[in-house]
């Protein structure tokens, strides 16, 4: 049984920083790209960051030069570590990846970013 777990997110004022983990367990032979989505209430989820195996990165232009993602050496554990946050970062935040050739969700995390 695979699982992505997540954690690190909370309440945060306007500026401030929070880092997102999230790792695979269970029996994993491969993980292919992994990255964060955030779905707001009422709105679609949308995606934030994404990273290859190979430690190509792509970003959401709203989080551009804010935002960072990375993995661990081992490539099973993802991050996001977040600068600069604004009340409109505030969202549901999954984690996703393509693990044993198959796409995988973890349960989602909050950020709430207000003063």
């Amino acid at each position: 049984q695979v699982q992505l777990v997540e954690s690190g997110g909370g309440l945060v004022q306007p500026g401030g920083s929070l880092r997102l983990s999230c790792a695979a367990s269970g029996t994993v032979f491969s993980i292919a790209a992994m990255g964060w989505y955030r779905q707001a209430p009422g709105k679609q989820r949308d995606l934030v960051a994404t990273i290859t195996s190979g430690g190509s990165t792509n970003y959401a232009d709203s989080v551009k030069g804010r935002f960072t993602i990375s993995r661990d050496n081992a490539k099973t554990t993802v991050y996001l570590q977040m600068n600069s946050l604004k009340p409109e970062d505030t969202a549901v935040y999954y984690c996703n990846a393509d693990i044993n050739l198959r796409p995988y969700w973890g349960q989602g995390t909050q950020v709430t970013v207000s003063s």
